[in-house]
């Protein structure tokens, strides 16, 4: 069994696309996951917000949740349009290029790519936090513990759509139990008496004519709530038939428990008081306060450390479906558009962890410095993709258009609004990045998009004539007479009457001793001699090649290498490369043709 096999399974038949569908159930946790997992981070975003103003400033919280809930039901009730009118997926993407145009689907293609690698980062980061919170010797580990958990969830992706789901289902419904068992739980305490908050800290209060710039604060920090509703439209046809259906109900579903759980998590805190720490979160301090510190809240902290850690499986659901999408319309490289073994998008999933992981390394695994970066991308998918609907509804005139194109209008006009107050209270704190990264990657598609035409205008056939017998040279590089180079020259007799033997001479040899000893075995190929006295092979052997190009008549110089192949892996590091060296060198001229005889060694 080979190495990739025992760590990604068997290869699947093409023709079983369809059994790697997933069910409604399976879809909730491959899809939610990020979605839900927001809870553990989004309330304390927004009390960090406040923290600076003092303690009385977290009673904002509860508005700003109240603001955050209502724009979860209009993006959810927005996003179930976008399902019915493409199920074929692409969601933001596939939506702006039919109806904005090229440009501004690049924007919103640049800014959820740019939004799930962040997603895997700040999910993972924010899962090692979990447990660094309940065991805080591990702190100083947290990179480390985060590298591995992208690169597990990788592994579990590669592996494909169904067995990550059935792998993943069980921690993302256990987080859903336990997340409304706290919250449900600290609210029962709370009321009865049973618990007792923490003294309020004593920090400075809040100046009343600050109180809607507070607010907004708060707003930008909680937005990172509604963070992975995108991926249901992104990842529509990974459902079973039929499709558009059953991905409006996971999405309703998923809009319902984020927005019930979120509400009732902020609430408990601010009746508690919490306060944002370092090395612990809100959700452990909530847990404590409420279960002490047995079972019930080492459970919670494991729950949340898993659906935090597979907040990021969402991403790797979502992430390579879009790359497939966008090099489909040859924007990325076309690599990204091949399924592998297991029916997965392989290359779109390994380039991701790569990118996540090297993110979680620059930012040292530090969750509030990953989140300011979080928020912008999504909000302008969100504001592209319903500005899109709008002009869809306007252009199809379905039944039904009118109500449709203004939930859409209205979904765009608050995203729209929702983004300028998120990119203006994180510019400082990180967004800037992504507004500069965002027109880069649109300047990087188009680069590839270019490159592609102008691969396909060379290679048309629309001025070609006809073939013609093309004459050449074959110039054979030896280090010698033995068997591999004269297996190289038989084969080169066979391809031309024009044949040359070169040799470079580094040891100061005799260069008729070299060539009455090619003579004795090679009568009809001539052998030439570069003297080399600086003991350099490649050079005199690429001066000699231009030569041979410069002063023949030849349409192209065939260059072909004697080689031998060593019987054993590590044996090639007992030999040098040269050959390997030349044929990369030569693979940029235009009118050389690089080619091997290999003789392959039985010890």
């Amino acid at each position: 069994m080979s190495l990739k096999k025992f760590f990604v399974g068997r290869p699947l038949e093409s023709s079983v696309v369809g059994e790697q569908k997933l069910s409604r159930k399976a879809a909730l946790a491959v899809f939610a996951s990020d979605n839900l997992s927001s809870n553990a981070y989004a309330t304390e975003e927004m009390l960090l917000a406040l923290m600076a103003a003092g303690a009385t400033s977290f009673a904002l919280s509860i508005p700003a949740a109240l603001m955050i809930v209502g724009l979860i039901w209009m993006v959810v009730t927005s996003y179930s349009q976008t399902l019915a009118a493409y199920p074929t997926g692409g969601g933001a993407y596939t939506v702006a290029k039919e109806n904005l145009g090229i440009y501004p689907a690049l924007v919103a293609g640049s800014s959820l790519l740019i939004d799930y690698v962040l997603t895997v980062a700040v999910s993972i980061a924010a899962g090692i936090a979990a447990i660094t919170s309940a065991f805080p010797v591990l702190y100083p580990y947290r990179v480390g513990l985060c590298v591995l958990a992208i690169f597990f969830i990788m592994w579990a992706n590669l592996r494909g759509v169904r067995e990550s789901a059935s792998m993943f289902a069980v921690p993302v419904y256990l987080f859903i139990a336990c997340a409304y068992l706290l919250a449900i739980g600290s609210l029962v305490q709370y009321y009865s008496g049973a618990a007792i908050p923490p003294p309020e800290p004593a920090v400075a209060h809040a100046a009343d004519p600050f109180a809607v710039l507070l607010l907004f604060r708060a707003f930008a920090g909680g937005c990172t709530a509604l963070t992975g509703i995108e991926a249901v439209a992104n990842g529509v046809q990974a459902f079973k038939p039929p499709v558009a259906h059953n991905a409006k109900i996971v999405l309703f579903i998923l809009g319902a428990i984020l927005a019930t759980l979120f509400l009732a998590i902020t609430f408990a805190a601010n009746l508690f008081g919490l306060v944002p720490q370092e090395t612990e979160t809100i959700l452990s301090q909530l847990g404590r306060l409420t279960f002490g510190t047995g079972p019930i809240y080492y459970l919670i902290q494991a729950a949340t450390t898993a659906i935090l850690i597979l907040a990021a499986n969402t991403s790797f659901a979502g992430f390579p479906r879009l790359t497939s999408y966008i090099a489909s319309d040859r924007f990325l490289p076309r690599q990204f558009a091949n399924l592998g073994d297991r029916l997965v998008f392989s290359n779109g999933i390994i380039f991701l962890g790569l990118a996540a992981g090297l993110l979680v390394v620059f930012f040292g695994g530090d969750v509030h410095a990953l989140i300011p970066l979080y928020m912008v991308g999504v909000f302008i998918s969100f504001t592209l993709s319903q500005a899109g609907m709008v002009i869809h509804w306007m252009r199809s005139k379905e039944s039904g258009y009118r109500w449709r194109t203004a939930l859409n209008a209205v979904g765009a006009a608050t995203t729209a609004l929702v983004l300028v107050i998120v990119a203006s209270v994180k510019f400082t704190h990180g967004a800037w990045i992504v507004l500069l990264a965002i027109p880069g990657f649109v300047w990087f598609f188009l680069k590839i998009r270019r490159h592609y035409f102008q691969v396909s205008t060379e290679l048309s056939l629309a001025s070609y004539d006809r073939m013609r017998e093309l004459r050449h040279t074959v110039v054979v590089p030896v280090a010698g007479v033995n068997r591999a180079s004269l297996g190289a020259i038989e084969y080169a007799r066979s391809l031309s009457k024009d044949v040359l033997a070169v040799q470079v001479n580094v040891g100061d040899e005799d260069p008729e001793k070299l060539t009455a000893q090619w003579e004795h075995w090679v009568e009809d190929v001539p052998l030439v001699v570069l003297n080399s006295p600086y003991r350099s092979i490649l050079r005199p052997l690429l001066k000699f090649i231009d030569e041979v190009e410069n002063f023949r008549d030849d349409d192209i110089v065939t260059v072909l290498l004697p080689e031998f192949v060593p019987a054993k892996w590590w044996q090639h590091l007992l030999h040098n490369q040269n050959g390997l060296i030349l044929r990369g060198v030569l693979s940029f001229r235009p009118k050389v043709v690089v080619t091997s005889v290999r003789r392959h060694l039985s010890k």
